[in-house]
């Protein structure tokens, strides 16, 4: 069974508690997870680069110069895409990005995250994450209690108002609840931690999964 300890706030280690091997400690897939972590960020592109067609820019009513005598190739319009200040071909138009992904291939990749945080020693878990001030400086005193370096990845139960409010002054600390925990916020961090309620969230969610 996969183990990890327990800490409170003041770094000192309360107790062992188990994980379930099912979801920490699993055989991890990295194609559903590299497929998940695209899923996410392609959804954040906004896909709105547009341009226009001969059909959409202005002018072009008439033709421009008669059809022979010119010496010149006919034309029938001054906005087609080979005149200057014409239409575009084959242009850019506004689009979704996002794709389908199945919902075993969600959970899968979201467990094989969890089981690279666990297995790699990037997984701390606190008792409670209820800080008893806003203040950015209270969170740096945490990292340094726990010894904790790089991206981190605060994941509570509860909406803890102090924590998120003390770790967004800073570049490196990120604070989410137990049910917006994705693939690229947990891969993106080098460091997971959780409070005691949300790995029993979580676990509770994925069991049957």
């Amino acid at each position: 069974m996969a183990k990890v300890e327990l800490k409170n706030t003041k770094g000192e280690k309360l107790k062992d508690i188990t994980l379930s091997d099912s979801i920490w400690k699993i055989e991890t897939n990295d194609d559903c997870l590299k497929k998940m972590i695209r899923l996410q960020l392609a959804a954040t592109r906004q896909g709105t680069a547009k341009t226009k067609t001969r059909a959409e820019v202005s002018g072009g009513g008439r033709k421009p110069y008669k059809q022979k005598g010119t010496g010149r190739a006919r034309a029938g319009s001054n906005r087609s895409p080979v005149w200057r200040g014409g239409g575009i071909a084959l242009g850019v138009l506004p689009r979704n990005y996002t794709f389908k992904i199945n919902k075993k291939e969600r959970v899968l990749a979201l467990k094989s995250a969890l089981t690279y945080k666990f297995t790699g020693k990037e997984l701390v878990v606190i008792d409670n994450l209820n800080l008893d001030s806003l203040k950015t400086k209270d969170i740096k005193a945490l990292l340094d209690t726990l010894k904790l370096a790089g991206k981190v990845l605060f994941v509570t139960k509860e909406d803890c108002e102090n924590l998120y409010m003390a770790t967004r002054n800073l570049g490196y600390t990120y604070a989410i609840l137990a049910d917006e925990i994705n693939c690229y916020d947990i891969c993106n961090a080098d460091c997971l931690v959780c409070d005691e309620a949300a790995i029993n969230y979580i676990e509770e969610v994925l069991k049957n999964d």
